[in-house]
């Protein structure tokens, strides 16, 4: 019996053995194939991560270089870079930038890209960035309908000349061109404003912004309103109707804009191609987008033209932005910080 059972007990320990070595041998192999497949799996983790970055930091650099309002940057940082030396230009621009710096506590600036829209851009991406709503009158009137209104109802063949900045377009199909640019004011400002959140709205400038085609679009949008207004207030004062604001009065009272079709070619055209607003058209600007436009003229510092608003006069209850100009030319966006 005793050799039975032993004879039983080693077969069992060596039935046991065959199969541990069977089992270990899968055991080693599974092991080592989920081994190969954990390395082979965060090296393919590792590069995605790596492709990843690489592409956001391309299409960062992408962005950048084609946003046309660009990340804030310190004021006086800023200052020191553009202005070094001691000629008595550089010294008045390092003290103007120190004024706004220490009395009107401005603390950074976007600098904005340096083109013919430069002070509509400059404009609209502080009322977007904002969510200012549509002024008063626009929500009032259909914005779209005006092109038609001009050409058909008032019998300006004459828009036909309309340039669009930098196209120098002319022709029978400036009503449809000018139709799509009211188009795209009309709905990228109903969306911007209708976002809340501060954060997405900023993402949907910098989307706006960057793209060119878009963006000549607003401009030459607010260009054909700024036309349409100075049509109306000319049919008003020929007909002695109601009074016209005194700003309109200023306008066609110079040789060049003495009416709107003077207005329209000796100005209105050549803003975005050879030309920015001058003065007298960023009080109009003002007054149709009923915001208070107050200008920092560094190149006036020490005088009283230092600040100016645009319109100098303006409702209460209007918005409030802000530009900066060391030329009257180029503009960048000033950021306030207590």
């Amino acid at each position: 019996g005793r050799h039975e059972v032993r004879r039983w007990t080693t077969a069992t320990k060596q039935s046991l053995c065959l199969m541990w070595q069977k089992v270990k041998v899968q055991l080693m192999l599974s092991m080592s194939f989920l081994v190969a497949v954990f390395w082979y799996c965060r090296r393919l983790y590792s590069f995605l991560a790596q492709l990843l970055k690489r592409w956001s930091n391309y299409l960062q650099r992408k962005l950048i270089r084609n946003l046309s309002v660009l990340p804030e940057v310190d004021l006086l940082g800023y200052s020191a870079r553009e202005w070094k030396g001691e000629t008595k230009q550089a010294k008045h621009m390092r003290e103007a930038y120190e004024e706004l710096f220490w009395s009107c506590h401005i603390k950074y600036l976007r600098q904005v890209r340096r083109d013919n829209y430069c002070v509509l851009r400059a404009v609209f991406f502080q009322i977007f960035s904002q969510g200012i709503p549509f002024p008063s009158w626009m929500k009032e009137r259909d914005i779209l309908k005006l092109p038609e209104k001009l050409l058909y109802s008032q019998g300006c063949n004459w828009i036909q000349q309309y340039s669009f900045g930098p196209e120098r377009y002319t022709g029978p199909n400036a009503f449809g061109k000018l139709r799509k640019c009211m188009e795209t004011l009309k709905t990228n400002w109903t969306e911007i404003s209708a976002t809340k959140d501060h954060e997405e709205r900023g993402n949907m400038c910098n989307t706006l912004f960057s793209d060119e085609t878009k963006e000549h679009k607003l401009y030459e949008a607010i260009k054909f309103i700024m036309l349409y207004e100075v049509v109306e207030a000319y049919e008003q004062i020929k007909n002695r109707e109601e009074p016209i604001h005194n700003l309109f009065s200023l306008l066609l009272a110079r040789d060049s804009s003495s009416d709107p079709l003077s207005f329209m070619m000796n100005h209105l055209n050549s803003i975005g191609d050879s030309i920015c607003l001058d003065q007298v058209e960023l009080f109009l600007l003002g007054y149709l987008l009923e915001v208070k436009i107050r200008v920092y003229r560094l190149h006036r510092f020490n005088t009283e033209e230092f600040q100016v608003n645009y319109p100098d006069e303006y409702r209460r209850e209007w918005n409030e932005i802000s530009l900066l100009t060391e030329d009257d030319r180029y503009y960048n966006i000033p950021l306030f910080r207590t």
